[in-house]
């Protein structure tokens, strides 16, 4: 079997990249804590939903801003509202523990968070409603990755015999539910479709 030479970019050249397996040699930035019991799932989870709740507020307020139709435009404002006090939640969760709620970036919400934007503010739209449209089916993908998030820690959470954070969880997550739910009676049933179609 003929091999193949390693083609690297440059700049990720040398041990820091290629070597994995040495910890020692992977800059600080990107090291990566060893998850070993559920308890560090549970942490790291909370830390992650932390910093998706922090990106969707930033897009959910421009998705608001953006809206033509004034029931969808008060739906987002306060789902806002209701991420902010999530927030506070997760910060006082994260307060519980010890661990700091800044302490991972979700990369999952901020791709939700940029093609929220791409399609539901930047892209061109002949009409309105249509606008509105695609700015419900943004927002409920955003919603969509809260109610995994939220359903997997109040499970965790219940696992673990923390029976405070599952209530607090789970009241989260119905919070949520009932957001994505009005946010789908909006769109079928206040006319946001019908303008649309």
């Amino acid at each position: 079997m003929k091999e193949f030479p390693l083609i690297v970019p440059e700049h990720l050249h040398g041990p820091t990249r290629l070597d994995a397996k040495n910890e020692t040699n992977i800059p600080k930035e990107e090291r990566k804590m060893t998850l070993n019991t559920l308890h560090d799932v549970y942490h790291d989870q909370l830390q992650d939903m932390y910093s998706a709740c922090k990106q969707s507020l930033v897009a959910t307020t421009e998705l608001g801003r953006a809206a033509s139709d004034k029931t969808l435009s008060e739906a987002l404002i306060s789902g806002t509202n209701g991420i902010s006090e999530g927030l506070d939640k997760l910060k006082s969760l994260c307060a519980t523990h010890d661990i700091d709620p800044e302490g991972a970036h979700c990369k999952g919400m901020e791709g939700l968070a940029r093609e929220a934007r791409a399609h539901g503010i930047e892209q061109n739209f002949g009409d309105d409603a249509v606008r509105d449209a695609m700015i419900i089916t943004q927002y409920q993908r955003m919603v969509h990755y809260a109610l995994a998030g939220y359903g997997s820690l109040a499970a965790f959470a219940n696992r673990l015999d923390l029976d405070e954070d599952g209530a607090i969880l789970k009241a989260m997550l119905d919070e949520t539910y009932d957001g994505d739910r009005h946010m789908t009676d909006i769109a079928m049933n206040h006319g946001v479709n019908e303008k649309a179609a």
